[in-house]
């Protein structure tokens, strides 16, 4: 039997502003639609070989499964194995944050029984092996080009075909991940996350650690973890392995300061790339960020209300398990808009935050610490008084005049 060979080269993208691909990674699967198999990979492979007991030869194809399910190789695979842009691990970073490395590809041989019908069909029913993602069927669109000979020719791929996967955090996990605490200098309250903001202790199937335990090493993962971990969490009212707390810190003349502290309460997961976006009418006045890298997200035009933080490299990009330096603090100033400024009514506090591209449970606005009763006197005071030693200045500069 007499095979004829297709080469195809695959590349994924990430272009998601700031929700990445953390391991274990990506795990791409299809259908074929007809006798197709994959007699050889580069940059990637099958994660299983199938059942190849009709060919007969030295060499077997590489994935003889009907439903095969591709993934990234690992960083440091032998040169032989690789194509360019390959071997991340299936680990894609956001678009955001580091734009060198949303990409991946591989290349694969792809082989078919000669005679009719000899031209490979695409493939239907695309997956990604990660939770919340869904991918559409494939589309054609016009064939790619590559330019030789310093782009005086140029040649040209048989097809192209696009597959694009959206993401909802609703079908990725039932329950949210994270939550948000809020404290102030002008009021000593601190509000906690929600309760049951992400599960609830006690209920039937919830796992935490009390207070002064330590997991033992059976409940923890394997370190070369190849599927998506369950939570394992420190016992709390809000059971999120995920707490993000903003303190208004300090009020200057012409600016004022907050302070954000990611803690990692999760002993079953280490948090690499990592990213934080948040929502804020005063982020078009901030001036300076501590300790994080910071970029405005500018969704709706000129309006600059969103901005994203993640950690600086071999500094604090990974945030450990649940425990001492389980944690990561930023403080930023930001400059008082003169137009908008205010510590009422709770302004001064995040309206959305949302942790490695999920959103986080807030408090209700009605538990934000407020102003105390004098202070909301001796601002209306002030007021008063500058009202009237304006308008007495204004009578001295008639009088002056009149004379």
């Amino acid at each position: 039997m007499s095979y004829r060979l297709f080469v195809v080269r695959v590349s994924l993208y990430n272009f998601q502003l700031f929700r990445h691909v953390e391991l274990p990674g990506w795990k791409l699967g299809w259908s074929w639609k007809g006798d197709e198999v994959i007699w050889s990979m580069w940059g990637a492979e099958a994660t299983q070989q199938g059942n190849c007991s009709k060919y007969i030869g030295k060499e077997l194809p590489h994935c003889c499964e009907k439903k095969p399910v591709i993934v990234d190789l690992m960083p440091g695979a032998p040169y032989k194995l690789q194509v360019a842009n390959c071997c991340k691990g299936g680990v894609l970073s956001s678009m955001r944050q580091d734009p060198a490395n949303y990409g991946a590809a591989f290349q694969m041989n792809i082989g078919k029984s000669a005679g009719k019908g000899v031209d490979s069909k695409m493939p239907a029913n695309f997956t990604l092996g990660l939770p919340g993602y869904t991918c559409s069927d494939p589309f054609q669109v016009s064939p790619t080009k590559f330019s030789k000979d310093g782009g005086r020719r140029w040649t040209q791929v048989l097809e192209t075909w696009n597959v694009t996967c959206v993401y909802s955090q609703f079908r990725s996990s039932p329950s949210p991940g994270c939550c948000v605490s809020l404290s102030s200098f002008y009021n000593s309250t601190i509000v906690p996350c929600p309760q049951c903001s992400c599960g609830c202790q006690g209920l039937e199937g919830t796992k935490c650690i009390e207070s002064g335990e330590t997991p033992s090493v059976l409940q923890l993962p394997h370190e070369h973890y190849t599927a998506e971990v369950e939570p394992l969490v420190r016992c709390s009212q809000h059971m999120c392995p995920i707490r993000v707390h903003w303190h208004v810190k300090q009020s200057y003349t012409q600016y004022w300061r907050v302070k954000i502290t990611i803690t990692n309460l999760n002993f079953a997961k280490n948090y690499s790339q990592w990213s934080l976006v948040v929502l804020h009418p005063n982020f078009r006045n901030i001036t300076q960020v501590f300790s994080f890298n910071y970029s405005p997200l500018n969704q709706y035009g000129h309006i600059n209300d969103t901005g994203m933080f993640w950690g600086i490299q071999f500094y604090n990009d990974l945030i450990l398990t649940s425990g001492e330096r389980g944690n990561v603090q930023t403080e930023m100033l930001l400059q008082k808009d003169s137009e908008i400024f205010t510590f009422r009514e709770g302004w001064a506090f995040p309206r959305r935050i949302l942790f490695n591209g999920d959103e986080c449970v807030m408090p209700p606005p009605d538990q934000y610490p407020r102003l105390p009763n004098e202070a909301h006197r001796a601002m209306a005071m002030a007021a008063t008084f500058k009202v009237f030693f304006f308008f007495s200045l204004c009578i001295l500069i008639t009088e002056e005049f009149s004379r």
